[in-house]
């Protein structure tokens, strides 16, 4: 009967073990030792948490919590020590072995090397990632393209885009890329400080430009000096100071406060606002003459809820960050959650979306990011509950076939349906695109697919 069960086990293509009630592993299939890299005999009679060394074996260990509540768990991520030491990401589902009078005599677990899949989600992640920024979007995508030409331009590049959306990660961009700046990138938030203290936090002082000045301070250009500044919310600054600003993009030089010769001034300038500069230069509250000089290169950022197909990248890298940064071992989002998300606005993009992350490690305590422990104000008048199997089922779909579709149908649109041009600029071949297209039912209306 042992010899039967064994070559059954044998034939599974996933990792089988079972355990007594003493935690002994009493059975150990093939693909159980090609993934662990230890033999069944060695295996056998074996406490399974000496073989496994997993992350969970003395806190929290899936087959225990299985035995005694009873039930399945179904696909949870773990990750064990193989033989030669290495950490091999596990998804794992467990159940109870009952005996004859229906009490518990064991376990069974079955596990699946996740290691394949980690390799292409973290090739898929490089793919995405360009000089810290994290994007799938085609608009951004567009903009990693011309970044590096922009860098080695050294002209004054003006950032327009909503709060949060990440304007100040694309200026430093701009600076780390540009080898030749060996200074320092100096980041001013214009709006922040009051008109009486802009001038001399941008320009300095000298000793006794005023009563307090009692020695020299350099400002934030001398600071900048070889580098780059980055003057965020350049729309906030009052007129006085746009004069100054011109002066210094025109002639570069400046005179600090209190000086009686002026400075030369090699520094790099990025701006960036959440206004329309446009626009107020049309109402008189920006110089039409430093708009120009400013919006030499100009880059748009879209806001988050118009790139919805990087949420979920988003917060896989939000997730990552915050376990280095709190010590905590959360390794996903459920569907339910996620769906929560690609259902919202983001009227503080990225910015937001990182802070309902950061929120939600504060309530977690498992290893799944759940709706209860997002903010409540985000699922208020949705249906959806911790209980609803139907979202449970849906939601996932929506998450994976919502970006993917809007991607894919907007990669065609921008090549008028050509799967080749299309498929090259989505890094797949021509055969996966039609397979994804019959898959969801793409079609291009009204241009014949070539």
């Amino acid at each position: 009967m042992s010899r039967g069960r064994d070559i059954i086990l044998d034939s599974i293509a996933d990792g089988v073990f079972t355990v007594d009630r003493d935690w002994n592993i009493t059975s150990f299939n093939r693909a159980a030792e090609r993934i662990t890299g230890i033999s069944r005999e060695q295996a056998v009679g074996q406490k399974c948490f000496d073989v496994f060394h997993a992350d969970v074996c003395q806190k929290a260990c899936t087959l225990r919590e299985s035995i005694e509540s009873g039930k399945e768990i179904i696909d949870r991520r773990i990750n064990i020590l193989n033989s030669e030491g290495k950490q091999v990401p596990l998804s794992i589902s467990t159940a109870v072995i009952r005996d004859e009078e229906g009490e518990a005599a064991g376990g069974a677990e079955t596990f699946r090397d996740l290691s394949d899949i980690e390799i292409l989600r973290r090739e898929i992640q490089g793919r995405y990632t360009f000089a810290d920024i994290i994007s799938q979007n085609h608009e951004i995508r567009e903009i990693f393209d011309i970044l590096p030409d922009i860098a080695v331009s050294e002209s004054t590049v003006l950032i327009e885009g909503p709060s949060g959306s990440g304007k100040e990660l694309f200026a430093k961009a701009l600076h780390t890329l540009n080898t030749a700046r060996k200074g320092q990138f100096v980041a001013v938030n214009c709006g922040a400080l009051p008109d009486t203290l802009l001038e001399s936090e941008l320009f300095g002082y000298v000793k006794g430009a005023f009563t307090d000045a009692r020695k020299d301070k350099p400002g934030r250009f001398a600071r900048a000096e070889g580098g780059t500044i980055f003057l965020d919310e350049i729309g906030d600054i009052p007129p006085a100071m746009q004069v100054k600003l011109l002066r210094v993009l025109q002639e570069k030089e400046y005179e600090p406060l209190g000086a009686a010769a002026t400075v030369k001034a090699d520094v790099r300038v990025i701006a960036a606002t959440n206004k329309n500069l446009m626009q107020l230069v049309s109402r008189g509250r920006f110089r039409d003459d430093l708009y120009y000089r400013l919006n030499i290169v100009k880059i748009n950022i879209p806001p988050l809820s118009s790139r919805r197909e990087d949420i979920p990248l988003l917060t896989d890298h939000f997730i990552s960050r915050f376990n280095a940064k709190k010590g905590k071992q959360i390794r996903s989002m459920s569907a339910q959650a996620m769906a929560i998300l690609m259902q919202h606005d983001f009227p503080g993009n990225i910015r937001e979306l990182e802070n309902i992350i950061e929120h939600a490690f504060i309530l977690c305590r498992g290893s799944e990011i759940r709706p209860g422990h997002l903010p409540r104000e985000l699922s208020a008048g949705m249906d959806i509950t911790e209980q609803n199997e139907n979202v449970e089922a849906k939601s996932i779909e929506l998450t994976k076939r919502q970006a993917e579709v809007t991607m894919i149908l907007n990669a065609l649109q921008r090549h008028n349906g050509n799967r080749k041009e299309t498929a090259d600029e989505l890094g797949i071949n021509k055969t996966t695109l039609w397979r994804k297209m019959k898959k969801y039912g793409v079609s291009f209306a009204d241009k014949k697919l070539q």
